[in-house]
């Protein structure tokens, strides 16, 4: 879902968001007034959003947190204002800690979400209106912007079907800033076998190979995992991987390091993401790097087609123990 516009005016305390949807007006109010749909985009790549409590009625409440790789987390909650079924919807939005309660010294906010009809599909505007010129500039500062951006992007995937939108495409790479790609593919078969697939040896065994000709050679798993390969008999091209495990929420979240052995210098964050809809699961891969240029040189190695080697015989797999 592309962002439009997103514009700040300090005089009249607003950030306003526009975004436009190549789907019906009915659709996009879905998407953002339930929660398992909401959860999908809410937090920015990195950032999941989970929602804990969910009344859209005047008077209600919704409660959230996201957490981000590392396991930090930061909480937020809605006291909804007024609702107009299929039109908008307005609610106090307030930064909270883990015991639901306002957080001292962070504003709260009001937010109006308007979805209208276009000529091509639908729009959102939101609004947000803040106390101060203050609330503005700590918000702001926070990375407001550019989050809500990344957080709109990840939308196209929740309004379409799950195999219109990645079935058939392959692997796809994109970059989202100078340290962060995220990787998505898309897997015939249930979320609970794909990750089986990547927890248990046996199962890494058969599709984390890469081009054809490599095997696997070591495979260990756990809080701490390190992965072996060979090209054929060949002992000179042997090479791997290994990292800990930071953050693991089964089945549907693994946060994990990864460095090339024997490698001096800092490695990467990979955080794994699993979504099912209709015996379909959306791989998702966001992996942060320590710099642009260790992003560029390992994006030129050919990395997505490794990828998609594998990916191809994941599924062989997954379908293989259903």
């Amino acid at each position: 879902m592309p962002v439009t516009d997103i514009t700040t005016d300090p005089e009249n305390l607003t950030m306003t968001l526009v975004a436009d949807a190549a789907t019906p007006v009915e659709r996009l109010w879905r998407a953002f007034t339930q929660p398992d749909q909401l959860s999908r985009f809410w937090g920015p790549p990195g950032w999941p959003a989970t929602f804990t409590a969910f009344d859209l009625r005047p008077g209600g409440r919704a409660e959230y947190h996201m957490t981000s790789p590392q396991g930090q987390r930061s909480g937020g909650s809605w006291e909804v204002l007024s609702v107009d079924v299929g039109r908008s919807f307005e609610v106090l939005d307030s930064f909270v800690g883990e015991d639901g309660e306002k957080l001292e010294g962070f504003p709260s906010m009001r937010m109006v979400f308007t979805f209208a009809s276009t000529e091509g599909g639908s729009r959102l505007t939101n609004t947000t209106y803040f106390p101060s010129h203050e609330a503005l500039e700590q918000v702001i500062a926070m990375g407001a912007v550019e989050g809500s951006r990344m957080a709109m992007d990840q939308l196209d995937a929740v309004l379409q079907d799950l195999r219109e939108y990645a079935q058939g495409k392959g692997t796809r790479t994109e970059i989202l800033d100078d340290t962060h790609v995220r990787i998505t593919r898309l897997i015939e078969g249930s979320r609970d076998l794909v990750w089986r697939a990547h927890q248990e040896p046996e199962l890494l065994k058969t599709w984390l190979l890469g081009p054809d000709g490599w095997q696997m050679i070591e495979c260990e798993v756990g809080d701490t995992y390190r992965y072996v390969w060979q090209q054929g008999d060949d002992e000179s091209t042997r090479f791997g991987f290994e990292g800990e495990t930071v953050l693991s929420e089964p089945t549907w979240r693994a946060v994990t390091t990864e460095k090339m052995i024997g490698m001096d210098g800092p490695g990467t964050l990979n955080d794994l993401q699993l979504y099912e809809e209709d015996d379909a699961t959306l791989l998702t891969l966001l992996i942060e790097y320590p710099s642009p240029e260790m992003r560029d040189m390992i994006l030129a190695t050919g990395m997505t087609d490794g990828m998609e080697a594998s990916y191809a015989r994941l599924e062989e797999t997954v379908l293989a123990n259903a």
